[in-house]
């Protein structure tokens, strides 16, 4: 089962569509690059997800599938839903129940 398919179980596609609107305006915050996925990339993005719920994450690899790979390994240990992945940018959520 791919993200995609996880997400659509968790989330109703009106839920979605509303964050990917609020996810259009913002910003890559983290970027993977040649090295790919470390602990302190997934250190920082798990910190900016608890902190902003949202975020934008820029994958730098012109291999569609490697890049899908990546977005999944992140997804998976951060516990987060990829949203939406469009080229090098996945918007990534992951809800904070200290801040509801």
């Amino acid at each position: 089962m791919n993200v995609q398919q996880v997400n659509r179980l968790i989330m109703t596609p009106n839920e979605k569509k509303q964050l990917r609107a609020k996810a259009h305006s913002l910003k890559a915050v983290v970027m993977i690059g040649q090295v790919g996925i470390t602990d302190a990339v997934l250190a920082e993005i798990d910190h900016a997800l608890e902190h902003h719920e949202l975020i934008k994450v820029r994958v730098r690899t012109t291999d569609r599938e490697k890049r899908k790979q990546h977005i999944m390994d992140i997804c998976s240990h951060t516990d987060s839903k990829c949203i939406q992945s469009i080229g090098q940018i996945a918007a990534l959520y992951r809800k904070n129940p200290d801040k509801h």
